[in-house]
């Protein structure tokens, strides 16, 4: 099997995975301000939210396109957004968001939204392809839609 990620059915998974993204969306929306409070609220402990939390995303296909989103952490170096940028058009990816945090300690935080739809390379290869580039430090696939 190639690759790191899998689509499968929530059916058949316990129901631990989906309480995890219950929580997520939980935080996300702003409906309570503590891990500790989403977490009873979705009905599972904040040491099972942690072990599954960077692990365990919502899919959902949308006639319109795929949309995936990523935080990276980049070295505050000249070139590398722009070596981000041209490495995902060359690959026929979309930009759809951008989000640059200011450098600390000369790293900063990119969020990027991509149309993925026509994108010339599978997800999980160009995950790993943008993790090779020079001054990338960490890449983190968020969510798909």
């Amino acid at each position: 099997m190639n690759g790191d990620y899998l689509v499968i059915d929530k059916k058949v998974l316990p129901e631990v995975y989906e309480k995890v993204i219950t929580t997520k969306k939980i935080l996300q929306e702003g409906k309570v301000k503590e891990v500790t409070e989403a977490t009873k609220l979705a009905g599972i402990s904040r040491s099972v939210y942690y072990k599954y939390k960077d692990y365990v995303f919502e899919f959902s296909q949308m006639s319109n396109g795929r949309k995936a989103t990523f935080n990276m952490i980049i070295g505050h170096q000249k070139g590398v957004l722009s070596n981000i940028l041209n490495f995902i058009s060359e690959h026929d990816g979309n930009i759809l968001t951008i989000d640059q945090g200011i450098p600390i300690n000369n790293l900063a935080n990119l969020s990027l939204t991509i149309d993925i739809s026509s994108m010339k390379i599978e997800l999980s290869e160009m995950l790993e392809d943008l993790k090779s580039l020079e001054y990338v430090d960490r890449v983190e696939f968020i969510a798909m839609e």
